[in-house]
């Protein structure tokens, strides 16, 4: 793990999901949530299996990896796909700093958070709205982050589930101080204080930051509501 990525997670930090990005301008849109002061960027991977639709792979991780290093920002690659042991090397090597994937994607949790150790990248393991946070309780001390998600995974635009706010609270009295816990889904500037409050540290944001006019802006108002770093 990079002293850089270890140093990001373990502030507060709004990560924008270039899921709801304009993929037309997506290194202009990247640019300008960087020059407002992200540092941590989703890349949110899916395959048509685990979740319905089909997104990016390495070769855009690639393509974003040397902008955000100049920046002093990592690529945080949230795997939403069936098996991710079986990709995880290709997208570590294209410049991912940080690979979640899922528990309910695999049924090797443990080996894969230790091959995702092994190629150099933060480990971050992720569960669904309906899993138990018990799925976390047998890795905890092996990952980097756990990633609550607070929409059901593959749509960008769904609502905040109301109810994550409790399942926040146990996601962190299992995982402990050291692991950064992750939101992501239906993250604004109205819901994201509360996911603070609950135990939350990196909050990610699509729709509420490249659905608007001013993505830069609307990053900004996202961090100013939870304090980011």
């Amino acid at each position: 793990m990079s002293d850089l990525a270890s140093e990001l997670l373990a502030g507060v930090r709004v990560s924008p999901s270039i899921l709801s990005a304009d993929f037309g301008r997506l290194r202009e849109q990247v640019g300008e949530v960087l020059d407002a002061g992200a540092r941590v960027i989703h890349v949110d991977v899916m395959d048509g299996h685990f979740v319905p639709p089909i997104t990016v792979g390495p070769l855009v991780v690639d393509g974003l990896a040397e902008q955000a290093r100049e920046a002093g920002a990592m690529l945080d690659v949230h795997l939403m796909i069936e098996r991710p042991e079986r990709h995880v090397e290709d997208f570590v090597k294209a410049g991912a700093d940080s690979v979640t994937f899922h528990a309910e994607a695999t049924p090797h949790v443990a080996y894969t958070a230790s091959l995702v150790r092994d190629l150099g990248a933060c480990v971050g393991v992720a569960i669904n709205p309906g899993t138990p946070v018990g799925a976390l309780s047998e890795v905890a001390g092996a990952i980097d982050m756990a990633l609550c998600m607070t929409v059901n995974p593959g749509w960008g635009g769904q609502a905040f589930i109301e109810h994550s706010l409790d399942k926040i609270l146990r996601v962190r009295a299992i995982v402990g101080d050291r692991v950064a816990v992750q939101v992501d889904g239906g993250v604004a500037p109205d819901t994201a204080p509360a996911c603070r409050s609950a135990g939350a540290n990196v909050f990610v944001a699509g729709s509420a930051i490249f659905g608007a006019e001013d993505p830069g802006e609307a990053y900004r108002a996202i961090a100013v509501a939870v304090q980011a770093s």
